[in-house]
C-alpha cells in the first residue's frame, strides 16, 4: 500500500523539528555545507542510508554544498512519514561529518 501524504499540519509539526528544511516545489528540501574532505564519506553514510531506508533523495553536490530533495514518488510526489524520517536522519548524518545548513 503507497504512503499516505502528510496533512498540512502534519507538515508543519515536522517542518517546526526540522529547522533546516523547507517545503518546496520538490517536496522536502534542504542544502548543507560539508568540508571537502568529509564529503566522500558523508556521501557515503548518506547512500547506506537510504538503501536501508529504501527511499532516496535527489542530491546534488557542487563543491562543498549539498542540496536533497525528499518526496514519495509512489504518493505521487508528495510529502509523507517517510520524508520526514529520512530527512532527520540526514540532519544527523550532515552533523556526524562536521556539516551544518547552508545559509544562503
Amino acid at each position: 500500500m503507497p504512503a499516505s501524504p502528510l496533512t498540512d499540519a502534519e507538515l508543519d509539526r515536522a517542518l517546526a523539528d526540522l529547522t533546516d528544511w523547507r517545503l518546496g516545489d520538490d517536496g522536502l528540501t534542504a542544502s548543507f555545507t560539508v568540508d571537502r574532505g568529509a564529503l566522500p564519506g558523508f556521501y557515503a553514510a548518506l547512500a547506506a542510508a537510504e538503501d536501508e531506508a529504501g527511499h532516496h533523495a535527489r542530491v546534488t553536490v557542487l563543491y562543498t554544498t549539498v542540496d536533497l530533495a525528499l518526496n514519495t514518488h509512489d504518493a505521487g510526489g508528495a510529502v509523507t512519514a517517510e520524508d520526514t524520517a529520512m530527512a532527520e536522519r540526514v540532519t544527523r548524518l550532515v552533523a556526524d561529518h562536521g556539516g551544518r545548513a547552508a545559509r544562503g
